[in-house]
């Protein structure tokens, strides 16, 4: 089997589909990690291209890492603000007959420009973890390994998609999925290494 450093070059593909605002040398630190982590549970004797299995561990971790270090810091003044944005922005396009700049919009609401760009880059990244989804749903020009997994992924049931999406794409624990879908922690347990078995059995 090749080395973990033969595949740094799938973080690297993976971390360009993420806004420019993250610091690549910290997402692809994230990656790496989750990297070792597939490197390490990666049966290779499976019938599974390594690459097609260190996805789900590369994204997750990445997301993890934005999760904790972004979203997850957002006050509640921010979301706040980022609403009375959303509300003027509208309200002053249609008086303008244009979209409204952020200067405009900090002194329709008394606040600082820097405060308004703080709530709309703080508040839009909590859409990264989808953004990373949805590029794997809409991305046609992907290469063979990934195709195939996006392949099987939409083949999976309702409940399936979730506790992969909630698990690999949005970095969540088991006992957090648990809590969102209402199931036991065993179930998600038990759920999560079918669910896994299946892809790779497909794969």
């Amino acid at each position: 089997m090749d080395t973990v450093l033969d595949y740094e070059g799938l973080i690297y593909s993976i971390i360009s589909k993420y806004p420019s605002r993250f610091d690549k040398d910290d997402l692809f630190q994230a990656g790496m990690l989750g990297l070792v982590d597939a490197y390490k549970h990666f049966d290779p004797h499976a019938n599974t291209k390594f690459s097609t299995y260190a996805y789900y561990y590369i994204v997750g971790e990445v997301n993890k890492y934005i999760k904790e270090c972004s979203s997850l810091k957002i006050g509640k003044d921010l979301i706040e603000l980022k609403k009375k944005i959303i509300k003027v922005t509208d309200l002053m396009t249609q008086k303008l007959g244009r979209i409204p700049s952020n200067l405009e919009i900090a002194l329709y609401l008394d606040v600082s420009e820097e405060n308004i760009n703080e709530a709309l880059i703080s508040t839009d990244e909590v859409s990264s973890i989808e953004e990373a989804f949805n590029y794997l749903e809409s991305n046609d020009n992907l290469n063979d390994d990934l195709l195939d997994l996006k392949i099987e992924i939409n083949k999976l049931s309702k409940e399936e998609k979730n506790i992969i999406i909630s698990r690999y794409f949005e970095g969540l624990t088991q006992s957090e999925i648990s809590k969102k879908l209402g199931i036991s922690q065993v179930q998600v347990s038990r759920n999560e290494a079918k669910i896994l078995k299946k892809l790779r059995t497909n794969l």
